[in-house]
């Protein structure tokens, strides 16, 4: 009876009839209060079957619904019959039509047009918030989504932790050098040996042989390396005696990395995984099991639903680690719940890889590099010419080396502010985490109302957003610098602008430039996912920060520091940004096409 089906709705108005006709000749009444209950279900199965919100499995096939058809006479003749007992048929239909009719009406709440209205206002609002339907829809969405939640809550604490421990250190033009002379190489042999493995092993030790070696290190750090820095770094002046004894520019710089090499090791390491979690341990999962139907809904929400780790995560320094004694003791509070984030990480994979495997195997709508078998084995160099070789692989490499570095001018540039203004450890974590949190935030509520940009108004406006928002704010950030910097209230307001041009560059990535981006990788085959996308995601994110990294070290050698060089930095900034723009406009064409 609760069923969609026309056939069904005939049936169960028939049967209304009939009951109502019993309870006119005050006989059985009970049936009545069952089979209004009935009524009000159906109609409100009705409303939800318009709107598509209930699953297929739901709605019963032609055959049941022609099987049923076959009682339709039988409950006529049965109406007939008690109408015929009990004085004129007319009479009795009119008396039961009339309560069938107040039936209706009660059910659909007084007035079909306010409740149509009523219900297509809040599909809509629906259809904006949360556009996921059905319960496997909802599970498979928050299982998913949780991996990323957990991913970007790691990925914030050891962020806001290799910068206290780099800027205060070494300084904020330390950076520039670490992403040249450590991630780079560092990122290389990694993607080798991801390669590597990619063609040997299946996605789940995959997943978990990337993963867990991440956090381990994390841990060693804090219980053995960290206690033990004393005896583990050489002393700042015997490296500076080494370097000529040097005590401004580059060579002081170097000299700070070697002297707090354990810091720059955890650096480097918390820049790869800064990468490998996103770009690959989720991505590549969610590419997998989220068909091209799910993705413009699930993408965005995803960046939602993360937006809230950070702010999680940055509270979490700001109001415990960072009122801790000293800075051993933060660092201990600080690992504690990376590790508990890296646990997550790995049972809610478990759980998301068992539910799709149960519940879609035989899913038409997935990703065709899903049923496809992995090609052939793959050299490192063959891999980069395999990327070389394709246009739409290098224009999404393009994209991800535009974002590395223009977001890597601004960045160096505001850290550098920043320890300027906070130059105690303790002092400038709790700033990073409250900026974390504020990135969260603000990330959390652009894709709430900005979500619609990608699903309404395409790939091509949700990707141009980014370069966009990047270059309207980093123009005052720029104008206030080259204004200078001796007068603290300049500072202050540099330091502010930096702020928020900072926090509104990263939210745009998280809410445009990640979901769009990884929408691009859908509709290729299994070997340019993973291959490919792990050469642009890890390879090609590290030689755009590295390069940005490399072309400030030349300015620092010319011009003392980066500060100075601030109207070059403007004009290579904006150089970097047409040329992303324009990529992104020919990756629109040839994403359009492969759809």
């Amino acid at each position: 009876l609760t069923s969609p089906c026309p056939s069904d709705v005939f049936i169960a108005r028939k049967i209304l009839l009939f009951s109502s006709s019993i309870f006119l000749m005050k006989q059985y009444s009970l049936f009545l209060h069952v089979f209004c209950i009935i009524q009000v279900i159906l109609q409100f199965e009705i409303v939800l079957c318009s709107q598509n919100r209930i699953p297929n499995s739901f709605i019963p096939r032609r055959d049941q619904c022609r099987s049923t058809n076959s009682s339709l006479k039988a409950l006529d003749k049965s109406s007939n019959m008690v109408a015929r007992r009990k004085g004129s048929p007319s009479d009795d239909k009119d008396k039961a039509n009339i309560v069938v009719d107040s039936l209706e009406t009660t059910a659909r709440g007084g007035s079909s047009d306010g409740k149509k209205t009523s219900a297509n206002t809040l599909s809509k609002i629906r259809n904006i918030i949360f556009p996921i339907y059905g319960q496997k829809e909802v599970v498979k969405f928050l299982l998913i989504g949780t991996i990323k939640f957990f991913i970007i809550m790691a990925l914030t604490l050891t962020r806001d932790t290799k910068d206290t421990l780099v800027v205060t250190q070494c300084g904020a033009e330390a950076i520039a050098f670490l992403k040249i002379y450590g991630v780079l190489p560092a990122a290389t042999a990694f993607i080798a040996l991801y390669s590597k493995m990619a063609s040997i092993m299946e996605k789940r030790s995959l997943f978990y042989t990337t993963c867990i070696p991440f956090f381990l290190f994390f841990i060693i750090f804090d219980l053995a390396i960290f206690p033990n820095i004393g005896i583990l770094h050489p002393s700042l002046e015997s490296v500076q005696k080494i370097f000529g004894g040097a005590t401004t520019g580059v060579s002081l710089i170097l000299a700070k990395i070697i002297s707090n090499w354990t810091s720059a090791l955890f650096y480097i390491v918390s820049e790869i995984y800064s990468s490998v979690s996103v770009g690959l341990l989720f991505w590549q999962f969610a590419n997998d099991v989220v068909s091209i139907s799910q993705a413009k809904r699930f993408y965005p929400l995803f960046a939602q639903m993360s937006g809230l780790a950070p702010v999680l995560a940055g509270q979490y320094v700001v109001r415990y680690t960072s009122k801790a004694p000293d800075f051993s003791t933060s660092l201990h509070r600080l690992t504690g719940a990376i590790t508990f984030a890296g646990i997550m990480i790995c049972l809610f994979y478990k759980f998301a890889s068992d539910f799709v495997q149960a519940n879609e195997r035989d899913n038409t709508d997935m990703p065709a590099s899903s049923k496809k078998k992995t090609k052939a084995k793959m050299s490192m160099m063959e891999s980069v010419k395999f990327l070389a070789s394709s246009k739409y692989l290098r224009l999404v490499a393009a994209l991800v080396l535009g974002y590395g570095l223009s977001i890597n001018f601004t960045e160096i540039m505001w850290k550098s502010l920043v320890k300027k203004r906070y130059p105690n450890p303790l002092e400038y974590q709790a700033f990073m985490g409250n900026f974390s949190s504020a990135v969260g935030l603000s990330t959390f509520f652009v894709i709430l109302f900005g979500a619609p940009v990608i699903r309404i108004l395409g790939w091509r406006v949700g990707a141009i957003a980014t370069p966009s928002i990047m270059a309207l704010l980093a123009a005052p950030f720029f104008i206030c610098i080259m204004m200078g910097l001796d007068n603290p209230t300049t500072l202050s307001m540099a330091v502010i602008l930096g702020t928020v041009q900072s926090l509104l560059s990263k939210t745009s990535k998280y809410a445009f430039f990640d979901p769009t981006t990884q929408m691009a990788y859908i509709p290729l085959d299994e070997e340019s996912k993973v291959k490919g996308k792990a050469a642009i995601d890890v390879l090609g994110s590290r030689l755009g920060k590295s390069g940005g990294s490399l072309i400030q070290q030349g300015l620092i050698f010319v011009f003392g520091n980066i500060i100075n060089a601030a109207p070059v930095v403007t004009a290579i900034f904006y150089t970097v940004l047409f040329f992303w723009i324009s990529s992104t406009n020919q990756l629109s064409k040839l994403f359009q096409a492969q759809n």
